[in-house]
């Protein structure tokens, strides 16, 4: 069925908002693969990329979702819009280093700007420090960004922040979605925070629900965040319109009312 899909072009990208906290306004998102089957509708990821995984269509997969990020993000830029566009590349295809330069290359040939994109990649990759040294090196050579997704929750030290080519901390969800309930949670996030300035990397916080936890993060100095909150991953037209709306945040500022309506829910 997975070959299928490729074949007829049943796959689309779907794009989630990543917000400025201080101004309001779109900086960036995160390129997001669905499915549209032709019997089963909308179909989410996480019920055929493991299997696409195990069938080794994965590189395939892949390789498609650079291409259409990259692709995406050349059109954008031409319209006037700087946007820092991420995607996810999976463990498999770091396992083919030379196909993933060679893929990642083929969709820089576009003509985007390789600064405005970013590879997120797991922390447990990190742990084969031998293997992935080179590659990600590599990578950082095109000029693409790194970003280290769900941060907080796997393997990583900063031994391993300080080796590899790290650009963009994404800190995890399961931190952010308690931060306004759990004083732990506050805490984990303030360090992650603390620590990806010292390194002179930026942030993203993921998973934001909540006016309250959104309000937080901007207090402690976050200043990219993504989540439901502000819009579920929505359909291309859905994203350029909210592109055109400029400001879809209001930043807290003295005491005003910190109110952000949820745009969409898909």
């Amino acid at each position: 069925m997975l070959h299928k899909a490729l074949q007829h072009n049943e796959f689309e990208l779907y794009y989630q908002p990543q917000v400025d906290l201080r101004t309001g306004c779109i900086v960036g998102c995160e390129a997001l693969i669905r499915w549209n089957h032709s019997g089963m509708g909308l179909v989410a990821p996480g019920r055929f990329i493991p299997i696409a995984e195990h069938s080794h269509l994965i590189n395939q997969i892949g390789r498609w979702v650079m291409q259409q990020a990259c692709f995406q993000a050349k059109t954008w830029q031409d319209k006037g819009h700087s946007l820092k566009v991420s995607f996810n590349v999976s463990a498999r295809q770091f396992m083919r280093p030379e196909e993933l330069m060679a893929d990642l290359n083929a969709a820089l040939a576009c003509g985007v700007n390789p600064h405005q994109m970013s590879i997120e990649l797991t922390e447990s990759l990190l742990l084969d420090a031998h293997s992935m040294g080179t590659v990600l090196e590599d990578i950082h050579a095109t000029g693409v960004q790194i970003s280290l997704d769900d941060f907080g929750t796997g393997y990583s030290s900063l031994s391993y922040l300080r080796r590899f080519p790290i650009d963009v901390l994404k800190i995890d969800q399961s931190f952010v979605s308690h931060s306004d309930k759990n004083p732990d949670d506050v805490e984990m996030v303030k360090t992650i925070i603390g620590m990806a300035h010292n390194l002179n990397m930026r942030l993203v916080a993921e998973g934001v629900e909540t006016a309250q936890q959104a309000l937080l993060l901007s207090e402690l100095n976050c200043e990219v965040a993504q989540g439901y909150y502000f819009s579920h991953p929505v359909p291309l037209s859905q994203f350029e319109s909210l592109l055109d709306a400029q400001i879809i945040f209001k930043p807290a500022r003295g005491n005003d009312d910190f109110e952000m309506p949820l745009l969409y829910s898909i």
